[in-house]
């Protein structure tokens, strides 16, 4: 069951089914979808995505995704799953444009990769971002991943492999 983090600005707890507006106008923002998956999606789908979330995600326990709250608003989105893309465990978050540039990114990422490391006991965690998306991979950096490869993907763009590993235990 996905559990409930917190950080000093934001909460993070499961998906309710009063989520599904603000959660389809997130995903339905070209803005956000653009880095989203293969990018944007049609409304239907969105809405296909939130339900599987409880079908799916939530009813067979297959990993973490969290609503991104801020002052009882939903502001994102967040995620830790088993990917074969990486190999390991990938992180993915998207957060409202009103959002941008608050360092609201940087406590949900901070955030996800703990609970990897603290709860999952996962030594690395990793990211894949599309080469373009310049404010994740600096969002990124920031916080300790480093670029490992690039994946050319089936139409010609470029997807950034980022990973960051836990650090020694202190002795």
């Amino acid at each position: 069951m996905t559990p409930v983090l917190r950080t000093e600005r934001l909460l993070l707890d499961p998906y309710t089914p009063e989520d599904e507006e603000a959660f389809v106008a997130l995903f339905q923002d070209a803005r956000v979808s653009r880095w989203m998956g293969d990018g944007p999606t049609t409304e239907a789908e969105d809405r296909a995505l939130f339900g599987r979330v409880f079908t799916k995600v939530y009813a067979e326990d297959l990993f973490d995704v969290w609503a991104v709250r801020r002052d009882g608003r939903l502001v994102g989105h967040a995620e830790i799953k088993r990917t074969d893309e990486v190999d390991g465990h990938e992180i993915i978050y998207a957060l409202t444009p009103g959002a941008w540039g608050s360092g609201l990114g940087t406590e949900i990422a901070e955030a996800v990769v703990a609970y990897g490391f603290e709860e999952l006991g996962l030594t690395e965690v990793h990211a894949t971002v599309a080469a373009p998306n310049t404010a994740s991979l600096a969002l990124l950096t920031r916080i300790g991943f480093a670029h490992v490869r690039d994946v050319r993907e089936d139409d010609g763009s470029t997807t950034r492999v980022l990973t960051r590993h836990r650090a020694p235990a202190a002795v």
